[in-house]
């Protein structure tokens, strides 16, 4: 396979040389970055493009160049080729490989890069800036190359539709390569064990986290989520866990919430939701943003409405994350994704007694860079 990588001398077990006296043209340099890319299996070619987001090698690639030119192993070469000068492309390509555990082509870029070298310094041409550069540019990524956590809740009993949720939710962590957590129709107890023991493991793990992501699903009220026996937790005091002081583990890492509850009686009738009646001096407010950084929550509805369910194909908002995703991917940050997803939910109506039904999504939000899975 080694010989087939065309131009230039051919060095055996040595990898690839460029030519002894010209560097090589964007062409050769393109096709050699394609026959390498097109070794890697779709998986790869996903971990290709988050990693390279975080390569320390400038000028760095962009999200949404990524998302327009390098949408495919030929887009990914050729940005590559045009984006990085030499020996800049020979030894961004080989960081990415080495973290993708690919010895087997490592070696060749890696002997590719040190003969680029040979060649001096070269200046970097200067690359015209797109609109989406200067606007993505200028907004800092966090790091996620870490361990992805995430926590997943779900009181299935007397909510029809719930298991479908629980079954997109895990389709899509694990799309977003989450390794996750599953706590079904727990009481208020076995919540707070399971939920105080995860944020425990993550203050333990030794290797670095990226991000932490929890979901909770369930009856609930404006502050509240209840479980199966009824009790209620308030989710003021999940938030707390997480943050800087009782999970060090997660400073400077995005903490991220999905909320599928309703939160409050203020209701649109017509199709199944997420509450229960419950006496009017029973309500709590408690709804404010969390003071602690890195913080992103998503609500399924406004404070004090409910959030729908349908007793089929489980809830609006769960529903609608895993057709914006899977339609459109992980192109867009998260604050981008669920506006996505908002506007979908907006636009999808509910009918009782020929009356329409609307809800609309609500972000919290004190992240403090943007997020891409």
């Amino acid at each position: 396979m080694e010989g087939s990588m065309g131009g230039g001398r051919r060095s055996g077990s040595d990898g690839l040389r460029w030519p002894s006296k010209t560097m090589p043209a964007m062409e050769e340099l393109q096709s050699r970055l394609q026959e390498t890319l097109d070794l890697l299996s779709p998986q790869e070619l996903r971990s290709f493009r988050r990693i390279l987001k975080t390569v320390d090698e400038e000028p760095r690639v962009s999200p949404l160049q990524l998302e327009l030119e390098g949408g495919s192993a030929s887009g990914l070469a050729s940005l590559l080729a045009k984006h990085y000068y030499l020996p800049a492309a020979p030894r961004v390509l080989a960081k990415v490989l080495q973290q993708l555990r690919r010895a087997d082509l490592l070696a060749r870029w890696q002997n590719a890069a040190a003969a680029a070298d040979d060649y001096g310094p070269v200046i970097p041409r200067k690359v015209p800036k797109r609109s989406y550069d200067c606007v993505d540019g200028e907004l800092d990524r966090y790091d996620l190359s870490g361990r992805r956590k995430a926590f997943l809740m779900c009181v299935k009993r007397n909510r029809p539709g719930a298991q479908h949720d629980v079954m997109l939710m895990k389709e899509w962590l694990g799309q977003c390569q989450f390794e996750h957590t599953s706590c079904i129709d727990p009481d208020k107890m076995e919540l707070l064990g399971k939920i105080t023991s995860f944020r425990d493991g993550l203050n333990e793990i030794k290797d670095e986290i990226g991000c932490c992501l929890v979901t909770l699903m369930s009856h609930g009220e404006n502050g509240f989520i209840k479980m199966k026996d009824d009790e209620r937790v308030s989710l003021e005091d999940i938030f707390e866990m997480f943050n800087n002081k009782n999970c060090p583990a997660l400073q400077e890492k995005p903490k991220i919430f999905i909320i599928q509850a309703c939160r409050g009686e203020k209701r649109d009738s017509g199709v199944e939701t997420d509450d229960e009646p419950m006496d009017s001096d029973d309500i709590s407010e408690k709804r404010r943003l969390p003071t602690f950084s890195d913080y992103f929550i998503i609500y399924p509805t406004q404070a004090d409405h409910v959030a729908l369910r349908h007793p089929r194909t489980g809830s609006v908002m769960i529903e609608a994350m895993a057709e914006v995703f899977k339609q459109h991917g992980n192109r867009w940050h998260i604050a981008d994704f669920f506006t996505r997803v908002n506007n979908r939910v907006v636009h999808t109506e509910f009918h009782l007694r020929e009356e329409p039904i609307k809800v609309s999504l609500v972000m919290e939000s004190t992240l403090t860079k943007s997020v891409y899975f």
